[in-house]
C-alpha cells in the first residue's frame, strides 16, 4: 500500500525574478532599513540590494496591484484584485501581517495611501463607482466610504498639511475631499481657462493648499484650493505616471522614459533620461519613482528596476529584471549547470543563474516563444514559436544554428532525446515531428494519431519511445525515431521514462481531485530521486505530492505566490530547486527544495516558512488511516439547523399576507383573554448536540440552556429563572470569567448572540449581523472584554467582538468542516484556537482579520474540545478517539489516552484538568496529563437520595463539565444535569427527554402529574408539584407519539410509532394489555369520559379504532377520512367522537360502532365536549394566524373552565385565546420559549398549570396560569397580536398631510409650471432678414448705434457689475410639516430654527440672523444637544435618496452636527434613511444621536456622532414614525411614536431591542396615532395623540389617559430638564379656558393654558421649547412666538407665509421694502433694514402676482380666481378691483408712465386698462394669439411696447395699447425695455443650463444697472449671470438655500439686494449684492 499522506519534504520560496510595472504605478519604495519593497504577481517582495537577499510576504491570494508605504517606512499596505479583494498591512522587516482590511471593496483595490500620522489608510476600489474608503487600519474599521467617481481613479493622496483632507485624480477629473463624521464630501477641481480638462494620472500635496498633479499630456497642473492656478508645460514628453514627494522636493517619471527632479516650489533641478543610458532602450516607460536622499528608484513598464545615484546619474544600476508584458510559457533547465532558460510572448529568451539569482543572457527573437528545451550536452537551446516554427541557438553566445518552419500552429512542447540524437517537436497541429540533431535538424519522423493539440511529451531512458498527452486527455505512445504508434501496451511494461512531465498516466493519477475530469493542471515534473512530484495549475497553486501517486485525490502540500495560471514547473538538474513560471504574471519563481531530513530542522526557521507551507487544506480524500468517525459526532456534524421559516421572516410574511386579509380585518376581532401564563419550570437540558454549556454562576446557581431559553437553576430551592431574549434554539453558552454574565448564541437567518446578566436576566449586549444560520461556539477572553464566536455558515466564520460596544473587531472564514470549539488565549487576548472536524487551528488577530495556521500533527484528527494550559503556548485538546493532544505553540508534543471514545469536554483547573467522555467517566488529571488522579463513573448505584429524578442508563455520554463550589457539574447526552461530590455521591438535579421529538403528553385527571412519550423510546411520568422531578420512566421498544390517562387515573394508554399501542399501570408502568392492528404511527389515543369504557385509537393510516377496555376487544372502526388523523375528542356522554385530519378536515363518528355522522356547524357548538384539543371548527376559527400558509397550529387545549384556549404552533409560539374563538384572526397573548414546533399543550386538572412539549427541543415546559386581576407586569407578558388593530388611529388634516408628504430631493424636481414646447437652448435660431436675403453688412455701420437693451436708472454713477450675493435675511419658518424644530440657545439670547435648506440662528436683541448653509437639500428636523459638555451643538437632518441610487454623495440623506455659534460642521453622517431624516435626538450624555428615516421601513439608527460611527440600526415600523426621543436621563432608552405606534427601545451593545406599548391594562384603550413624547421620573413616558388625549406609560404599560389635554391633536411636547415641567402644544380654537399651549406639572395632572394672540380661528402649535420664564412656540402658520410664563404676553419673533408657493414679489421703486403675495391669501410688506414684517393684508383668496406703480403709491395684486385689485399704499384702501377673467392672473404691470395697467392671465391673454379713466377699470384692449399661458411681462421704457414670455417657451412683443403683435426682429432689437424679467429671448439664452430636461428656469430679473441678471429655477438655485448672455451655457455663480422651485426673483432699488421667493419652502431670501470695485 503506497503511503497516502502528503510528502514530508517541502518547498521554500527563495527568489522571484521580475517586478510588476504594467498597469500599476507608484509601487516601489525604500523602507526604513534601506531595503526595496515592491510586488510581483501575488507576492510582496522586500529586496536587500546590499546582501542580494529577498524576503516575501505571502498573505494575498490574487494579484497585488497597489502598494503604499507607512510614513515611518516599516509597514506596507498592499491591495489585490479578486471578487472579494482585501488589503493587507504588513511589516517589511518580519514580513508578517499586521492587519487585514476586508468586506468593502469588490473587483480590486486600485490605490492606497496612508495619512501623515499613519493612523488612517485610504483605499480606492475598482468597482463601477470607484468607491473610496477610509480605514482605521489597526482596528480594521471603516471610518467613511463614498462613491469616488464614475470613471477610473488613478491616484489618491492625503493632504499632509491639512487634517482630514484628501485629493483623488483620474480619468478627466480631480477631486478634493474632506472627511467629516462618516462623510467624505468631494469638490471637483475647476480647470477653468488655465488648462484643458484632461485625465490626471498622479498627484502630490504641498503646503498652503497647493497640489501638484501630472497630466496625460505631460504637463504638470498646479492647484490652489480647488482651482487650477498654473501649469508647467511639457514637463514630460507624454503622460506622467508617477510623482513622489520627499524632503528635498518632488520626483516625476513619465512615459517618455525620463525622471525629473524638482525643488519644493516645483522649479526644475535636473532630468535623467533613462533611454540614453547604457541599459536604456527605445520605448522605456517609467511607472514608478522613489527619491530618498541621493538615491532614486525607478520601476519600468517592462519589469525592470533601476537604482540611480544622483551625483552619478548617467550610470543607473539595473538591479532587477523580468519578462515584459505578455504570456510566459517556455521554461527549460540546463542538464548540468544551475541555469534556467525562459521564453515569452515578449519575444525574448532569457537565461537565469539560479545561484547568483540574476539574468545572465538575453536574446530577442522575431516571434513570441511558447516552449524551450536544452540538448542533453547543454550546447543547444531549442525554442518553439507561436507561428509554428522553431529555432535552435547555441547556449554559449546565443547565435542561431537553424530556423525551421514546418507547421502553421504554435509549437507547444519540444524535447531532446536522452541520447542527444533527436529532437521531438509537438505542435498544435496535433502531431509530433522528429528531427535528427546531427543531420542539422533534418526531419526523420512524424507521430500522428492524436486528435487534439499536443500538450506534454516524455522520452524513455533508452530513447526508443516517446509518450505524449494531448488536449483531449489522451495518452499515446510512439516508437522512435520512426514515429510509429505503439498499440500493444505489453511492450511498454518494461519501459523506463527519462523524465515525467505528463499529466496523464497511472503514476500521476493522484494529481487529479477525486471526481473530476478537468484539465486545469498545466505542468508536472517528477523528482525520481526523492520520489516527489511537483504540479502547477490554473489557480496559481504549486503542489508537492508523492511520486508515484496512483489513487486520485492524493494528499499534497500547496504553495501560493503566483496569482493566476502557472504555465510550467521544472526541477533543476540537481533537484535542489523547483522553477515555476506564471502565465499572466510573467514572473519566474525559484523554490528551494527542503528534503525530509532537513524538514525536521526547518521547524526552527523563520515563522514565514510555516506560512508558506500551508499544509494541504484542500486534500479531501479519506486518509486510509483515519479511524471511523464516532457515531455521535457523525450525527452532530450532519445537523444543519436550517429552518423553512425563520422568525426574522415573519414581519415580511405578515406584510405579504396582510393585503389578502384587509377585508376581514375590518370586522371586529375577538379580544385577547384576560388571564396569562408565566414560564415556571422546564424539564430538559440540551446535551445531545451541544457541549460545555453548563456552568456555576457567582452565586452558586447553575446556568445552562434548552430550547430558546437560558435557564438559571437554584439547586437549594429547586427553582428556575429564565432569560427569554432569544427566539430560536440556543446552540452554545459561555460564561464570563467573573461568572456573572453569560453569552448565548442562537439559530437564525442572521443569528444573534446575547450577553446577559444571570442575576437581573437583562441583556447587556446583543451582537448581530455576521453569522448566518446559527452560532455554534462562544468564548470570553480572560479579561472578559472580548468574545469569540463561530458561525454555522459554510465557511464557519470566526468573529472576535468587543461585546460591550457591540463592535466586530475581526472576522475570518474558519474552515469548511464544522468547528466545535473556540477558545481565546487567557494570556494574549489577540490569539485564539479553534478545533473541530479534522481541524485544529491557531489564530492571531490582524486588524479586521484573523490569520490562522494549522496545528502540525501529521494526520489531522477531529477535535471535540480544547483548553489553554498553564502558560500561553500550552494547549490541550481532546480528540474523537479518546486521546488528549498536548500542544506547544502549534506543534504537537505528545498524546495521552484518556477515554474510550471521544473526549467531549474538558476544563482547566488551577492545578490540573478534568475531562469527560462518551464512556461516561469523569477523570481528574494533574497539570501535565502524566497521572490520572481520580475517576468518577456516572452510575445509578452512586446516585444520592436527594436526586430529582432517575438515571436512564449507566455511563451516559458526558457532554459538559464544570467545577465550582466543591463539586463537579456534569451534563449528559441524555439531557441530565448531575452534581458529583468530590467524595463520590452523585445528585441528579434536572433532566429531560433525550434526542428525538416529543409529541405525547397527558395530564392526570386529578393529581399534579403528567406523562410524556417521545421518539427517544421512553415513557416518563413527571411530578408537577414544587418538587419538579421525574417520578418514573420506562423504556419502550419503539418511540411513541401519544398517551392518555384513564378517567380514574389508574391506567395509561400509549400509542407507538409502529402502529401498536399498550395500556400500562399508571403507577408501576407495567404492561396491562397491548394490541398491534395498524402499520402506521398511532397519532392520538383517548379514553371515553365517565368510567372510561371505550378507548379510541387514531392512526396515521386514516382510521380510528374503538376498543372496549373491559373486554379488550376492538368494537368499531371509523372510516371515511382521507388523510392521517391528527386530533381526537369525545363528547361528555361518550357517544360521539370528533376527528381532525392532516388535510384540515373535520369529521364526527358515533361510538362504539364508528358510524360517520354529519353535523351542521351550529349544532357542533351546542354539543358538550368532554375535552377540546381539536384545531378546526367555527368555535376555534380565530386561532389560525394570518400566515397560515407557512405555519400550522399543531395543538390546542381548552381549559377546564372553558374560558381560555391554549394553542401551540410550528414556530414555537404558545398562544392563549378567549374561548370561543370566533371570527378570523382573533387577538391573543403569545409566549416564546420553545424553539421550533410546539407539539402538544395540556391544562392540568385544576387549570393552575399549562404544560407544553416541544418537538425539536425535547422540552417539557410548565407554565403557571395567572388569572385575571392578578397581573404582575413581567417581561414575559405577551406581545400583542399580529395584525394592527383595525380601528384607525384617528384623523386630522395636518397629520394626514405630514404623513403623506412625499419628500423628493431637489435634483429630481420637475417643472412647476405646465410648460409645453422646445426649451430655449434647444430651439434652432431663425435667421434674420439680412441673413435670409444674403446681405452682408459692412463691419462699421453708419446706422445709428443700437439702443440700450435696458433703461438704466442710475446713470450718474459709474456702473459697477455685481460680483457675488451674500445671504442676509430669511423670512420664513418650516412649521407646516415639521415639528419640534425651534429651540433656545445661550440661555435664551438666541433662537434656532430652519426653513428650506438653511439653519437659522436669530439673535433676539439685535434681530440679526446667521445661517448654516452646508445642507444640500431641505432640512426636515432639528434638535439641540442639552449636555453642558456640548454647548450650542445642533443636529439637523435633510431630505435625500438612498445611497444605492445615488448620483453623488450630495443627494444622499444626511445629518449634520454643527456648532450654532461658529456654524462650523462638527460631523456629517451619511445614512441609509432613503427619503430623508425626519427626527433626530441627542442622548443624555450628548455623545449619541438617534435618527429616524422616511424610508419604507422607517429605520431607527443610533450614531456616535463625533466619530461618525453607526452604533445600531433597526427597522422601526411599517408606517410613519413622527418622533423618536431619548429619555433625558439615558443613553440606552428611547421612545418612538407614529401612526398607530408607540415603541419603547433599549440599546444593548449594537442591537436595538423594542417593546410595543401594551394597552390592555386599561379597558377599551385603543392604539391611536401618537404624535409627540415627553418624559417623567420613574420611567414614566407621556405620548400625545391625534385625538388630543395624552397617554401615560409606566415602562411599556399604559397606566393612565389624560383625556382631551387639547381639543385637537397634541403635536408637540417638551420636557424641561431643570424642573421636569412639561409643555404641550396642540391644535385648538382659542377660548377663555383653553389654548393651544399648556404648561403642566411633572405628572401631567395640573395645567395652565396660554392664549396665542395670533388672530387665527384655530391655533396649531407645531413646536414648543421652554427657557427661563419664557416659552417658545412655533406654529403651523410659520410664526415663532415667545410667550411669557408670568404675564402670558405674546411676542411674535418670526413671521412667514403659511402656505405656498409665494408667487408674487414686488420691490419698492425707491425704498428697501418689498411685497410678497402667496397662496395663503395674504399680501405682506417686509422691511429689509428693520428685518421684519411691517404689515399684512388678508385678501381672502390666494394671490398670484403683485406690482408697485412707478411712483410707489399704488399696488396692483392679481388673484388666482382671475380678479385683480389696486390698493393705495398709504391707506391700504381698495382703489379699484375687476374680474374679467376666470383663471389665475399670472403677472400684472404698471407702464413706466403710470398710464396703463397690463394684466396677463392663464387664459393666454394680456388685458390693457387705462388708469387715467378712473377706478371703474374698463378693459381698453387685449393681446391675442398668445400660444400659451403668460408667465412674465415687461414694458418698454417709453410705455409703447410690452414683451411677454409664455408657457410655450416663446417670447412675443405687442404694441401698447393697441395689442398688435410686432414680428419684425430688427424692430424688436431696437426697443429699450424698462425692466427685464423674461426667461426667454436671445439675450438670455445663456441662463438655460444643460440639465434642465425635466425642470426649468422659472424666473429672472435684470439689475437696474443692466449689467447682471439673476435667475431662479426648479432646482431651487439662484444664479448670477452677466447681462446680456447670448452664448449658450454661460458662466455663472450658484447660490443654494431654497428648496425646489423658485417662483420669483427681483432686485431692490439701487441693486442693493436681491429678493428671491420660494415655492416649496414658502420663504423669502434676501441676498446682499457685492459690487465689483471701481
Amino acid at each position: 500500500m503506497a503511503d497516502r499522506t502528503a510528502p514530508n519534504c517541502h518547498l521554500r520560496l527563495e527568489w522571484v525574478y521580475g517586478y510588476r510595472g504594467h498597469q500599476c504605478r507608484n509601487n516601489l519604495y525604500y523602507t526604513a532599513a534601506k531595503e526595496i519593497v515592491y510586488f510581483v504577481a501575488g507576492v510582496g517582495v522586500v529586496y536587500n540590494t546590499r546582501e542580494h537577499k529577498q524576503k516575501f510576504y505571502l498573505g494575498h491570494n490574487d494579484d497585488i496591484i497597489s502598494l503604499a508605504l507607512h510614513p515611518e517606512r516599516v509597514l506596507v499596505a498592499t491591495g489585490q484584485v479578486g471578487k472579494e479583494p482585501y488589503i493587507c498591512v504588513w511589516d517589511s522587516y518580519t514580513v508578517q501581517t499586521v492587519s487585514i482590511l476586508k468586506d468593502v471593496h469588490t473587483h480590486g483595490i486600485a490605490c492606497l495611501a496612508f495619512d501623515l500620522e499613519g493612523q488612517c489608510l485610504v483605499s480606492v476600489g475598482l468597482d463601477s463607482k470607484n468607491t473610496i474608503c477610509v480605514w482605521d487600519w489597526r482596528r480594521g474599521k471603516v471610518l467613511a466610504a463614498a462613491p469616488g467617481h464614475t470613471d477610473r481613479i488613478f491616484d489618491i493622496s492625503w493632504d499632509l498639511y491639512q487634517p482630514s483632507k484628501l485629493v483623488s485624480c483620474g480619468v478627466k477629473h480631480i477631486k478634493f475631499w474632506s472627511l467629516c463624521g462618516n462623510a467624505l464630501t468631494p469638490k471637483r477641481g475647476v480647470f477653468g481657462k488655465t488648462g484643458d480638462l484632461q485625465t490626471i494620472l498622479c498627484l502630490a500635496c504641498a503646503k498652503d493648499e497647493v497640489t501638484y498633479s501630472g497630466a496625460l499630456n505631460g504637463d504638470i497642473y498646479v492647484w490652489k484650493g480647488i482651482n487650477l492656478m498654473r501649469t508647467v508645460q511639457g514637463a514630460h514628453g507624454s503622460g506622467i505616471f508617477s510623482m513622489n514627494a520627499c524632503e528635498e522636493g518632488f520626483a516625476t517619471g513619465g512615459r517618455d522614459g525620463c525622471v525629473r527632479l524638482w525643488d519644493l516650489n516645483f522649479k526644475p533641478i535636473t532630468v535623467i533620461d533613462l533611454r540614453e543610458t547604457d541599459q536604456g532602450y527605445k520605448g522605456l516607460s517609467v511607472r514608478s519613482v522613489c527619491w530618498r536622499g541621493d538615491h532614486i528608484l525607478v520601476g519600468t513598464q517592462d519589469s525592470e528596476i533601476f537604482e540611480v545615484v544622483v551625483h552619478d546619474r548617467n550610470k543607473p544600476f539595473l538591479i532587477m529584471q523580468g519578462h515584459c508584458e505578455g504570456e510566459l510559457w517556455a521554461l527549460a533547465v540546463h542538464p548540468t549547470k544551475p541555469l534556467a532558460m525562459t521564453g515569452s510572448d515578449d519575444r525574448s529568451v532569457r537565461i537565469w543563474s539560479l545561484i547568483d539569482h540574476a539574468l545572465i543572457a538575453r536574446c530577442n527573437m522575431e516571434e513570441p516563444i511558447r516552449c524551450a528545451a536544452v540538448s542533453t550536452d547543454g550546447i543547444h537551446l531549442a525554442l518553439g514559436m507561436k507561428d509554428g516554427s522553431f529555432t535552435v541557438l547555441r547556449v554559449r553566445d546565443m547565435t542561431e544554428v537553424v530556423h525551421i518552419k514546418d507547421r502553421k500552429e504554435a509549437i507547444h512542447e519540444l524535447k531532446y532525446s536522452p541520447d542527444g540524437a533527436h529532437l521531438a517537436v509537438g505542435s498544435n497541429d496535433n502531431s509530433v515531428d522528429i528531427y535528427g540533431v546531427v543531420q542539422r535538424y533534418k526531419k526523420v519522423g512524424e507521430c500522428i494519431g492524436s486528435n487534439s493539440f499536443i500538450t506534454h511529451m516524455d522520452w524513455s531512458t533508452d530513447s526508443k519511445y516517446l509518450q505524449t498527452n494531448n488536449g483531449s486527455g489522451r495518452r499515446l505512445f510512439y516508437r522512435m525515431p520512426s514515429g510509429k504508434e505503439v498499440t500493444n501496451r505489453e511492450e511498454l511494461k518494461l519501459v523506463q521514462w527519462a523524465s515525467w512531465t505528463c499529466v496523464l498516466g497511472p503514476e500521476v493519477n493522484g494529481i487529479w481531485p477525486k471526481y473530476s475530469d478537468i484539465n486545469d493542471i498545466n505542468s508536472v515534473d517528477a523528482n525520481f530521486n526523492n520520489q516527489v512530484l511537483v504540479t502547477a495549475d490554473d489557480y496559481g497553486l504549486v503542489k508537492l505530492l508523492r511520486y508515484p501517486c496512483v489513487k486520485k485525490g492524493a494528499k499534497f502540500k500547496k504553495y501560493l505566490g503566483h496569482s493566476a495560471h502557472i504555465t510550467n514547473a521544472r526541477w533543476s538538474h540537481d533537484y535542489q530547486w523547483v522553477i515555476t513560471i506564471g502565465g499572466a504574471d510573467h514572473s519566474v519563481f525559484q523554490w528551494k527544495f527542503v528534503p525530509e531530513r532537513k524538514s525536521k530542522e526547518a521547524l526552527h526557521i523563520a515563522p514565514q516558512e510555516t506560512l508558506a507551507d500551508s499544509n494541504s487544506e484542500e486534500s479531501d480524500s479519506d486518509q486510509s488511516d483515519v479511524p471511523e468517525m464516532d457515531s455521535e459526532i457523525e450525527q452532530e456534524t450532519q445537523l444543519t439547523y436550517r429552518r423553512q421559516v425563520y422568525k426574522e421572516d415573519l414581519p415580511q410574511l405578515k406584510e405579504q399576507c396582510k393585503e389578502k386579509h384587509r377585508a376581514t380585518a375590518m370586522k371586529k376581532r375577538e379580544r385577547a383573554p384576560g388571564s396569562g401564563v408565566k414560564l415556571h419550570f422546564i424539564h430538559g437540558y440540551r446535551g445531545y448536540d451541544c457541549r460545555s454549556n453548563l456552568f456555576y454562576t457567582q452565586t452558586g446557581e447553575i446556568v445552562y440552556h434548552v430550547a430558546a431559553v437560558g435557564v438559571v437553576y437554584n439547586r437549594q430551592q429547586n427553582t428556575q429563572r429564565f432569560y427569554m431574549g432569544h427566539d430560536d434554539d440556543i446552540l452554545c453558552l459561555a460564561i464570563h470569567p467573573l461568572k456573572d454574565f453569560v453569552a448565548t448564541g442562537q439559530v437564525g437567518r442572521d443569528s444573534s448572540i446575547h450577553i446577559w446578566d444571570t442575576e437581573t436576566l437583562k441583556p447587556m449586549s446583543v451582537l448581530k449581523g455576521f453569522h448566518q444560520l446559527g452560532v455554534c461556539a462562544l468564548d470570553f477572553s480572560a479579561d472578559g472584554k472580548r468574545l469569540a464566536s463561530v458561525g454555522l455558515d459554510d465557511s464557519h466564520t470566526i468573529v472576535l467582538w468587543d461585546w460591550r460596544k457591540g463592535e466586530k473587531l475581526s472576522a475570518m472564514r474558519g474552515s469548511k468542516d464544522k468547528i466545535f470549539v473556540v477558545k481565546i488565549n487567557p494570556y494574549l487576548p489577540d490569539k485564539l484556537i479553534t478545533a473541530g472536524v479534522k481541524h485544529m487551528k491557531f489564530w492571531h488577530k490582524a486588524g479586521g482579520g484573523l490569520i490562522g495556521r494549522k496545528g502540525n500533527m501529521g494526520k489531522t484528527e477531529t477535535m471535540m474540545c480544547a483548553v489553554y494550559g498553564w502558560s500561553e503556548e500550552m494547549v490541550f485538546s481532546g480528540t474523537c478517539t479518546g486521546d488528549i493532544c498536548i500542544w506547544r505553540d502549534m506543534f504537537l508534543m505528545k498524546t495521552v489516552k484518556a477515554h474510550d471514545g471521544p473526549v467531549f469536554s474538558m476544563h482547566a483547573l488551577e492545578k490540573g484538568f478534568v475531562t469527560g467522555g462518551k464512556d461516561g467517566i469523569v477523570a481528574l488529571w494533574d497539570d501535565t496529563f502524566e497521572r490520572c488522579l481520580k475517576t468518577y463513573a456516572i452510575k445509578r448505584s452512586v446516585l444520592a437520595p436527594g436526586s430529582k429524578g432517575l438515571l436512564l442508563e449507566d455511563n451516559p455520554s458526558i457532554r459538559a463539565i464544570s467545577l465550582g463550589h466543591g463539586h463537579i457539574l456534569v451534563g449528559t447526552k441524555n439531557g441530565e444535569i448531575l452534581e458529583v461530590d468530590k467524595s463520590g455521591p452523585i445528585t441528579l438535579l434536572v433532566q429531560g427527554h433525550m434526542e428525538g421529538e416529543v409529541w405525547g403528553l397527558a395530564t392526570h385527571p386529578h393529581l399534579p402529574l403528567c406523562a410524556t412519550v417521545s421518539d427517544d423510546k421512553t415513557l416518563r411520568i413527571w411530578d408537577l408539584s414544587p418538587s419538579h422531578c421525574m417520578l418514573a420512566v420506562r423504556k419502550l421498544r419503539k418511540g411513541g407519539r401519544c398517551c392518555c390517562f384513564s378517567p380514574d387515573g389508574k391506567a395509561l394508554a400509549v400509542g407507538l410509532n409502529d402502529g401498536s399501542f399498550l395500556i400500562v399501570n399508571a403507577d408501576t408502568l407495567e404492561d396491562l394489555v397491548s394490541f398491534h392492528h395498524r402499520k402506521d404511527i398511532i397519532s392520538d389515543i383517548r379514553f371515553s369520559p365517565g368510567v372510561g369504557k371505550y378507548l379510541a385509537v387514531a392512526s396515521g393510516d386514516t382510521f380510528v379504532d374503538i376498543y372496549n377496555v373491559m373486554s379488550s376487544k376492538r368494537v368499531g372502526v371509523c372510516k371515511g377520512c382521507l388523510n392521517y388523523i391528527t386530533h381526537l375528542d369525545w363528547d361528555k356522554r361518550g357517544k360521539l367522537l370528533q376527528v381532525n385530519t392532516g388535510a384540515k378536515e373535520q369529521f364526527f363518528f358515533e361510538a362504539p360502532r364508528g358510524k360517520r355522522q354529519t353535523i351542521p356547524a351550529t349544532e357542533v357548538e351546542k354539543i358538550d365536549w368532554s375535552t377540546w384539543t381539536c384545531v378546526l371548527g367555527s368555535s376555534v376559527e380565530g386561532i389560525w394566524p394570518v400566515i397560515s400558509e407557512v405555519t400550522e397550529v399543531t395543538a390546542a387545549c381548552l381549559s377546564n373552565d372553558r374560558k381560555v384556549l391554549a394553542t401551540g404552533d410550528d414556530l414555537g409560539y404558545v398562544k392563549l385565546f378567549r374561548y370561543p374563538v370566533k371570527g378570523k384572526y382573533a387577538k391573543f397573548k403569545r409566549y416564546v420559549a420553545h424553539s421550533t414546533h410546539v407539539t402538544n399543550v395540556r391544562w392540568t386538572h385544576d387549570d393552575s398549570l399549562l404544560v407544553t412539549v416541544g418537538g425539536g427541543d425535547t422540552c417539557l415546559m410548565i407554565w403557571a396560569h395567572e388569572p385575571e386581576g392578578h397581573r404582575e407586569f413581567k417581561h414575559c407578558d405577551s406581545e400583542e397580536s399580529d395584525i394592527e388593530s383595525e380601528d384607525d388611529g384617528g384623523y386630522d388634516s395636518d397629520v394626514t398631510r405630514e404623513n403623506e408628504i412625499n419628500y423628493t430631493i431637489k435634483a429630481l424636481s420637475t417643472n412647476m409650471r405646465p410648460m409645453t414646447g422646445v426649451k430655449p437652448h434647444l430651439q434652432l435660431k431663425e435667421p434674420s432678414v439680412d441673413e435670409r436675403q444674403g446681405v452682408v453688412r459692412p463691419p462699421v455701420s453708419r446706422a445709428l448705434p443700437q439702443p440700450e437693451k435696458l433703461q438704466t436708472n442710475n446713470v450718474g454713477k459709474k456702473k459697477r457689475p455685481i460680483e457675488d450675493l451674500v445671504l442676509d435675511l430669511v423670512f420664513g419658518y418650516r412649521g407646516n410639516d415639521c415639528r419640534n424644530n425651534v429651540h433656545y440657545l445661550n440661555e435664551g439670547a438666541d433662537i434656532i430654527y430652519h426653513t428650506a435648506s438653511v439653519g437659522i440662528v436669530l439673535n433676539l436683541t439685535t434681530s440679526c440672523q446667521s445661517f448654516y448653509v452646508e445642507h444640500s437639500d431641505d432640512i426636515l428636523c432639528l434638535t439641540i444637544n442639552q449636555h453642558p459638555k456640548f454647548p450650542n451643538v445642533v443636529a439637523t437632518g435633510q431630505v435625500g435618496i438612498s445611497l444605492h441610487l445615488v448620483f453623488s454623495s450630495a443627494t444622499s440623506p444626511s445629518i449634520h452636527v454643527w456648532d450654532a455659534m461658529t456654524k462650523q460642521t462638527l460631523s456629517v453622517l451619511r445614512c441609509f434613511h432613503s427619503g430623508g431624516v425626519c427626527s433626530v435626538s441627542f442622548s443624555a450624555t450628548g455623545k449619541l444621536l438617534l435618527s429616524v428615516g422616511l424610508d419604507p421601513e422607517h429605520t431607527v439608527t443610533i450614531w456616535k456622532w463625533q466619530e461618525g460611527a453607526k452604533v445600531a440600526s433597526r427597522i422601526g415600523h411599517t408606517q410613519r414614525i413622527f418622533v423618536a426621543e431619548f429619555r433625558p436621563d439615558s443613553d440606552t432608552h428611547f421612545v418612538s411614536v407614529g401612526i398607530k405606534h408607540v415603541r419603547f427601545w433599549t440599546l444593548a451593545g449594537r442591537a436595538l431591542l423594542s417593546k410595543k406599548g401594551v394597552l390592555s391594562s386599561i379597558e377599551d384603550a385603543r392604539m391611536q396615532t401618537m404624535l409627540s413624547v415627553a418624559f417623567g421620573a420613574n420611567n414614566l413616558t407621556f405620548t400625545g395623540t391625534i385625538s388630543g388625549d395624552v397617554c401615560v406609560w409606566k415602562e411599556h404599560i399604559l397606566v393612565r389617559i389624560v383625556a382631551k389635554a387639547h381639543t385637537g391633536p397634541v403635536f408637540t411636547m417638551y420636557t424641561t430638564l431643570r424642573d421636569g415641567l412639561i409643555v404641550t402644544g396642540g391644535k385648538e380654537r382659542p377660548s377663555k379656558e383653553g389654548g393651544a399651549l399648556k404648561l403642566w406639572d411633572q405628572e401631567l395632572k395640573r395645567c395652565r393654558a396660554f392664549r396665542l394672540e395670533t388672530g387665527q380661528i384655530i391655533d396649531c402649535v407645531r413646536s414648543v421649547c421652554r427657557g427661563k420664564g419664557k416659552i417658545l412656540v412655533g406654529t403651523r402658520n410659520a410664526e415663532i412666538i415667545e410667550v411669557g410664563e408670568k404675564n402670558a404676553a405674546c411676542n411674535i419673533l418670526v413671521n412667514g407665509h403659511m402656505d405656498g408657493p409665494i408667487w408674487g414679489l414686488g420691490t419698492h421703486p425707491s425704498r428697501d421694502v418689498f411685497l410678497s403675495a402667496a397662496e395663503d391669501g395674504t399680501v405682506r410688506l417686509w422691511d429689509i433694514p428693520e428685518k421684519k414684517m411691517l404689515n399684512k393684508v388678508n385678501l381672502g383668496h390666494p394671490a398670484r402676482t403683485i406690482s408697485y406703480s412707478p411712483e410707489g403709491d399704488m399696488v396692483a395684486i392679481g388673484m388666482k380666481n382671475g380678479e385683480f385689485i389696486i390698493l393705495l399704499v398709504t391707506s391700504l384702501k381698495i382703489w379699484g378691483k375687476k374680474r374679467d377673467r376666470r383663471s389665475p392672473i399670472q403677472d400684472i404691470r404698471f407702464s413706466p408712465n403710470s398710464r396703463y395697467l397690463a394684466v396677463g392671465s392663464t387664459e393666454s391673454a394680456v388685458d390693457f386698462y387705462d388708469l387715467t379713466l378712473g377706478p371703474q377699470l374698463n378693459r381698453i384692449n387685449c393681446c391675442r394669439d398668445i400660444p400659451s399661458f403668460v408667465m412674465q411681462m415687461d414694458f418698454s421704457a417709453d410705455s409703447t411696447y410690452v414683451q411677454i414670455s409664455t408657457g410655450a417657451y416663446k417670447r412675443l412683443v405687442y404694441e401698447v395699447p393697441s395689442g398688435k403683435q410686432v414680428t419684425e426682429q430688427s424692430h424688436i432689437d431696437r426697443i429699450t425695455w424698462a425692466t427685464w424679467t423674461s426667461v426667454l429671448g436671445d439675450e438670455v439664452i445663456g441662463i438655460w443650463s444643460r440639465n434642465t430636461d425635466k425642470a426649468d428656469v422659472t424666473c429672472a430679473c435684470v439689475s437696474h444697472s443692466g449689467l447682471n441678471i439673476v435667475t431662479g429655477d426648479d432646482f431651487g438655485m439662484v444664479k448670477l449671470f452677466d447681462f446680456p448672455c447670448p452664448e449658450k451655457f454661460a458662466k455663472h455663480k450658484r447660490f443654494l438655500g431654497h428648496s425646489a422651485h423658485l417662483t420669483n426673483i427681483r432686485f431692490t432699488n439701487g441693486d442693493r439686494f436681491v429678493v428671491s421667493a420660494g415655492g416649496d419652502d414658502r420663504s423669502l431670501f434676501v441676498w446682499r449684492c457685492v459690487h465689483a470695485p471701481h
